[in-house]
């Protein structure tokens, strides 16, 4: 049976699908396997594994004949490449780990796969999640569907790449400093960066273990909850794993239980359906720097929700400006730190030609380690270093617990939710910042924040502006709510989908 993934709309008609046995898992898996190998100018994956997946999705079929399938079971899906896994490559998109395969899955991989979800393979991303565009991958850069010129963001820049061109419908990704969220605005997609702690961390491959959170990508927020929900969890080998906000363990199921709580309560209206809901706008967000065509289009869906009943709160974040240096002071710090393990000694690569120890740790490195990750390295250790930490790391500290306070003020006291751009520009041309390498870091100027205070935010699509080659490309909506809300704010997004469609517009013919 041939079929593809563009005849379904959503995951749930997928589900259906699978349920009504109209379609099985392994066939679905074939076609997706055949699909990504057709589109592999996108340079999306990294490793694929006919047999890997085709076992995988036996196995599903195995659950939904025996009756035991879950929402996700049969569900093609893919893996960004910092989450370990058994079987296929693990590299974080970097030489060092260019041949790296690990013993155990990480917990977001575990999870999915015992909910029956069919991985795909791992896909290209940033090495070591350090970028905004995914071209300082080692494996090069990953292609926008939209317009293979531009990039598709970064980290999880093919993450989101693969569900705008509908080979995947839902994918996993990282989230430091808005690597979910910017590529998700820059594809067009659906992309969620839970409370910090909401997803283990077991079996990451760290960058910074602060800011660090896993997240789902797919089409549509409704999409995003069952995704999510089965990541979501305590998990007591995750160290930085957290409890609710209610004092109770951060369980499976919080997600979807919130998000009906919050889909009934909307739909008590169908006229006004958002009917008492503050939208937080900060001035901060529409300033110098936001390209005026993509703050028409949030403008536009922020009066969409105007229109649904909400009501729109002018708010201040003062200390918005400072979230990139404070960002790229911490960051950088905890990544010389957890970099520090690739020596060359244990796994991962290691120089063919050195005089001793130290010369083999420097050249393993130099060899392995891309120019963007040296960099920030070098940053951090030189914040780390005597004599500096207290002018800049302990500044960086306290600069962090001060947006976090700005969040606090505005959470608690002025508004529900904050809405406002994820990126200030849609996607720029591969290669345009190449003069002017930290140029990228201004682009997470929107969404470094929110990892800063360790809140949930997420990114809908919300229309298109024209590109540098003349293309419309997708922009973002970012919306952010308070810790451990993400069930309310999937289910404020969903109703903003409810009557647009632009979730639904796939770059699938221009990929």
């Amino acid at each position: 049976m041939t079929t593809s993934l563009h005849s379904f709309k959503n995951l749930a008609a997928l589900q259906q699908a699978l349920a009504n046995k109209s379609i099985s898992a392994t066939e679905l898996a074939q076609e997706s396997l055949a699909n990504i190998k057709a589109h592999s100018h996108l340079n999306a994956f990294l490793h694929i594994d006919d047999q890997l997946t085709l076992t995988q999705a036996r196995m599903a079929d195995d659950m939904i004949r025996a009756g035991t399938a879950t929402a996700l079971t049969g569900i093609p899906i893919a893996h960004k490449d910092v989450f370990v896994t058994q079987g296929w490559r693990s590299t974080a998109g970097s030489k060092m780990l260019a041949q790296y395969k690990s013993p155990f899955d990480a917990t977001v991989v575990d999870k999915l796969l015992k909910a029956g979800c069919v991985s795909l393979g791992k896909l290209n991303c940033d090495e070591f999640a350090m970028g905004s565009s995914n071209e300082h991958s080692a494996f090069g850069p990953t292609l926008n569907p939209w317009d293979h010129t531009a990039v598709p963001g970064g980290s999880s820049g093919a993450s989101a790449a693969v569900v705008a061109a509908r080979l995947v419908l839902a994918s996993t990704g990282t989230d430091t400093g808005g690597s979910v969220r910017q590529p998700a605005a820059l594809c067009g997609v659906s992309g969620i960066k839970p409370t910090y702690g909401c997803v283990s961390r077991y079996g990451m491959i760290a960058y910074g273990s602060s800011l660090d959170q896993a997240g789902p990508l797919a089409a549509s927020s409704n999409d995003l909850v069952d995704m999510l929900d089965c990541m979501s969890g305590f998990d007591e080998r995750d160290a930085t794993s957290a409890v609710s906000c209610r004092g109770e363990p951060n369980a499976s199921g919080r997600i979807k239980a919130d998000y009906r709580k919050a889909s009934n309560a909307f739909a008590a209206s169908t006229v006004n359906p958002l009917q008492g809901l503050r939208i937080g706008v900060p001035r901060e967000y529409f300033g110098e720097g936001l390209d005026n065509e993509v703050a028409a289009r949030v403008e536009a869906a922020i009066c969409q929700f105007e229109a649904l009943g909400a009501t729109r709160v002018s708010i201040s974040l003062p200390n918005t400006r400072l979230s990139i240096p404070a960002y790229y002071v911490l960051a950088p710090a905890e990544a010389s730190s957890n970099l520090s393990r690739y020596d060359g000694v244990r796994y991962g690569h290691r120089s063919e030609s050195y005089t001793d120890l130290a010369d083999m740790t420097s050249k393993s490195r130099t060899e392995g380690f891309g120019a963007e990750v040296q960099r920030r390295i070098l940053v951090g250790t030189y914040v780390l270093s005597h004599g500096y930490y207290d002018a800049y790391y302990l500044q960086a500290q306290r600069l962090r617990r001060l947006i976090a306070q700005d969040f606090q003020t505005a959470l608690k006291t002025q508004c529900d939710v904050i809405m406002g751009p994820v990126a200030p520009t849609v996607a720029k041309q591969i290669g345009a910042n190449q003069e002017d390498p930290t140029a990228d870091w201004l682009a997470d100027i929107y969404t470094l924040s929110v990892n800063l205070a360790g809140l949930p935010g997420m990114s809908i699509p919300c229309g298109f502006a024209p590109g540098a080659s003349g293309k419309p490309l997708p922009v973002g909506l970012q919306i952010i709510g308070d810790y451990f809300d993400e069930g309310r704010l999937l289910a404020i997004a969903h109703q903003y989908q409810l009557v647009t469609d632009w979730h639904q517009r796939s770059a699938g013919h221009a990929a």
